[in-house]
């Protein structure tokens, strides 16, 4: 919150928050328009509480299809608003005092008051970064899970691990080792998974995108979460779901009904024929969810060089719509304070938006407090983003890089 409110006063380029600043595809823009402007009064008013039936019945489709097992529509999926609701149900529904919750760091923001709130403690584990290779930029493939601490975290006060994959904000795409050895925690620890799977779609360099909930023993003990917002580039929708066994996703919807109820009517029949659509293309060239990551990855590429040509050191990510940077080479223009308890990427991003007008959001916000101070030289931009927005950020850092060479 105070880095957005610092971008909306202060920055020419906000590369912080993490919506795109592109328009959606028209054939999702002309389905709103229908809805909202067609005949059918029924999309003015309530819908079913769980899910409106046209998009609860597209995403068994589809998923079912993903996951390879027939998915009730009525049972198998929850519509919610947004990913972050679907998230706020789990934890309500499942997380008692007492209860453990692991998070692997860096994790998007709510998850740890989200755990707290419910009245369980989050037990941290990060991933470790290995160094790449002489020559090479840093990839987030090259941070990685240690399966002995992984396993270190768990006991029989582990209610649930949170998976984020692709991982925002490292743009980590979890591999099958590593997913593998999440699920076999899980199992021989009686834990559920909460797998927050937002960016699915936008995954790069052709690597593949692996749901936890297909793998041996999962499907049981997992809730899936989903976004139209990352989906179909619509973050203002508040469009999202859960997908999982009938035995997880009756709490959530005793925790959905008593606190939103119910969801946009409109916006979640648009979705429903966007999914239509997609369905039906799955796999071909002209579906949005192959084009949207093309277009991703050409934006990536341009600022992770923007970012080089300047000193900083990006880490280039397998997915999402972020890219973490290395600011060790600025340290001069913004001096460490041995004073400050602040961690020093978050003074920076402040000198940042106030004094260059280039808004970012320090990596250290992605941390628990203990670990905050050793990761405190990153900050995140968001490159989804229209490629005017992009080049008015290379042009604030080329016009920074000259300042700094001049005598």
């Amino acid at each position: 919150v105070e880095f957005v409110t610092l971008a909306a006063t202060y920055s020419k380029v906000n590369l912080g928050q993490g919506f795109p600043d592109f328009p959606p595809p028209d054939f999702l823009k002309e389905a709103i328009v229908r809805a909202v402007g067609g005949q059918s009064q029924a999309l003015h008013q309530y819908t079913r509480a769980f899910g409106h039936p046209p998009l609860v019945k597209v995403l068994a489709q589809f998923f079912g299809k993903l996951l390879g097992r027939d998915l009730d529509p009525m049972t198998n999926v929850m519509v919610t608003v947004g990913a972050y609701q679907a998230l706020f149900c789990c934890f309500q529904a499942f997380v008692e005092e007492g209860d453990e919750v692991i998070i692997i760091e860096p994790f998007f923001d709510c998850y740890e008051p989200m755990v707290r709130m419910a009245g369980g403690t989050p037990v941290f584990v990060p991933l470790r970064l290995k160094a790449p290779e002489a020559g090479r930029l840093m990839s987030s493939a090259d941070w990685g899970l240690d399966p002995a601490e992984l396993a270190s975290k768990f006991s029989e006060r582990t209610k649930a691990i949170v998976l984020n994959s692709p991982n925002n904000p490292l743009g980590k795409v979890f591999g099958r080792r590593e997913l593998e050895a999440v699920a076999r925690l899980c199992v021989e620890h009686g834990a559920l998974c909460f797998s927050d799977e937002v960016y699915e779609w936008l995954v790069y360099d052709g690597r593949q995108h692996l749901r936890v909930a297909s793998l041996p023993g999962m499907w049981e003990r997992t809730v899936t979460i989903g976004s139209s917002g990352k989906t179909f580039s619509v973050t203002g929708w508040k469009v999202g779901w859960a997908v999982g066994p009938d035995r997880l996703l009756r709490h959530l919807r005793t925790v959905h009904q008593n606190s939103v109820y119910h969801c946009a009517t409109a916006a979640q029949e648009a979705v429903a024929q966007g999914f239509q659509r997609e369905l039906e293309l799955y796999g071909k060239p002209e579906s949005y969810f192959m084009q949207l990551p093309r277009e991703l990855q050409q934006k990536r590429d341009w600022l992770v060089q923007s970012l080089a040509a300047v000193g900083m050191k990006p880490i280039v990510p397998e997915g999402t719509y972020f890219l973490v940077a290395d600011i060790s080479e600025f340290k001069s223009d913004v001096p460490e304070d041995p004073s400050s308890d602040e961690p020093y990427d978050s003074r920076f991003a402040k000198w940042m938006v106030k004094n260059k007008g280039l808004a970012a959001i320090p990596l250290s916000a992605f941390f628990c407090d203990a670990h905050k101070s050793s990761y405190s030289h990153f900050l995140r931009f968001c490159f989804a983003k229209e490629e005017a927005t992009l080049k008015a950020a290379n042009d604030i850092l080329q016009a920074w890089k000259r300042e700094k060479s001049s005598p």
